[in-house]
């Protein structure tokens, strides 16, 4: 149980450091991100961070 509540925190920090980061590579000027090879990568990332984040919530 303690292992699962490590983990969530840890996925929860990564989803927040790289939805963050993403936020901030957007530019609503011209609405396009200033990287984005980079920022595909960071999607990818916080999608899946989010979905492991929130799996188990869907099964109690």
């Amino acid at each position: 149980m303690e292992t699962k509540k490590a983990l969530k925190f840890t996925l929860a920090i990564v989803a927040i450091i790289v939805g963050v980061t993403l936020f901030k590579q957007f530019d609503f000027k011209n609405l396009k991100f200033e990287q984005p090879a980079l920022a595909v990568v960071y999607a990818i990332t916080f999608v899946g961070t989010v979905y492991f984040l929130f799996k188990g919530e869907r099964r109690k």
